[in-house]
């Protein structure tokens, strides 16, 4: 598909499709985010057995993906412009072409770069004991510059839309792509807010406050549909579950020792946030209060986010507790083969050492408040972007 005028300016026909570069960086930007649930599952059920899984190819596959085809936009859009259109972009180097196509080769130039540096630190160290070593924190920063460009590629098409129906369209993808990088975030924070066992500790709504707000409220106020924020969570939601009942299909054997939890299939992710609902209430006060000021808005919009974050929850948590939602619907109750399984598994963790206490909960509406106003701000910028 080639690149166009109709890709770059306003008055592009409705029957235009997507362009390339759109198509392509939104597939690596899924795609990255599908191998790093499908590696960490493959951590916990099997162990790191090669370098060549097939959780890491679809990792850098996206990375491949996004470089090439926003590499070539750049070149294209450098050497042979549309003629007599003024292409919209910024330079660097003497070349010239979209900010998100930057962003993209950015991340794949550090996701190509961490690749040779994460295997020799497994040679050299064995298996990570924490998921943020220094060369998954590289491996990290470029996947995050793939899905954050593909969804400033996404916004620009948006913003430049002329006709309705177009940028409706542009918008919904602007609120999924939103969706894959609250799931990358989700990932990021799996030790604090992961898993249901955490739902009485503080830092739990502390971290959920400060990062799904932020997200939520910029998605909310930036994509052009009526549903945004609520778009996005769903968005989010619908990876979470596709890998939590595809991932269970398939048997695997543990291939390190020691062996404590013997499996004999791939262990799920677990049970995603119900975000669509705090998501619902961001965008009900957002169509509604949304001419009282943006700091007003952020106190209106970052409690009632933590009121239906905390509330939801906490007793959703109960439930992934119980033995109801120990099936292959809800996927709780898998746990690493390296986990020496005990009653540990039904119950709340760090209750003593950090509760949730009123204290707690008046830090994190203070977070939620800040992540708020820090999410208009965002969602203010992203709707402006067009180049």
């Amino acid at each position: 598909m080639a690149v166009t005028a109709a890709a770059y300016v306003d008055g592009a026909p409705r029957t235009a499709p997507a362009p390339y570069y759109l198509v392509a960086s939104a597939f690596a930007a899924v795609s990255v985010v599908v191998g790093v649930i499908w590696d960490i599952s493959w951590h916990r059920s099997i162990g790191r057995d090669t370098f060549w899984t097939p959780a890491h190819m679809a990792i850098y596959l996206g990375g491949v993906v996004a470089g090439a085809s926003c590499g070539w936009l750049v070149l294209r859009t450098t050497f042979s412009p549309a003629a007599g259109q003024a292409t919209p972009g910024v330079s660097f180097w003497g070349f010239r072409g979209p900010f998100g196509a930057w962003v993209c080769i950015w991340g794949a130039l550090a996701m190509i770069t961490s690749a040779p540096l994460d295997n020799w630190w497994h040679t050299a160290y064995g298996l990570d004991v924490q998921v943020l070593s220094p060369p998954h924190t590289v491996l990290a920063l470029g996947i995050f510059g793939i899905q954050f460009g593909a969804l400033l590629l996404a916004l620009a098409e948006q913003n430049r839309a002329s006709a309705p129906d177009r940028a409706r369209a542009y918008g919904v993808l602007v609120a999924c792509l939103a969706g894959v990088v609250i799931q990358n975030a989700s990932i990021l924070g799996l030790e604090q807010i992961g898993f249901a066992n955490a739902a009485r500790m503080s830092l739990y709504y502390k971290v959920g406050a400060a990062v799904f707000t932020t997200a939520l409220v910029a998605a909310g106020r930036a994509a052009q549909i009526r549903w945004a924020a609520t778009t996005a969570a769903a968005a989010y939601m619908a990876i979470s579950l596709i890998m939590i009942w595809v991932l269970q299909l398939f048997p695997a054997t543990p291939k390190l020792a020691p062996v404590f939890n013997p499996i004999s299939h791939m262990v799920a992710p677990p049970f995603p946030l119900l975000l669509v609902i705090p998501a619902v209430v961001i965008d009900v006060l957002l169509r509604r209060a949304g001419s009282v000021g943006d700091w007003r808005l952020a106190v209106l919009t970052g409690l009632g986010f933590l009121a239906a974050f905390v509330v939801t929850q906490w007793f959703f948590a109960d439930f992934l507790l119980s033995p109801h939602a120990r099936n292959f619907f809800f996927g709780v109750d898998q746990w690493d083969y390296s986990s020496r399984v005990g009653a540990w598994r039904y119950k709340f963790w760090r209750i003593d050492a950090d509760p949730a206490t009123p204290r707690g909960f008046a830090w994190a509406a203070l977070i939620a408040v800040l992540s708020a106003r820090v999410g208009l701000w965002c969602g203010t910028w992203m709707a402006r972007i067009k180049r």
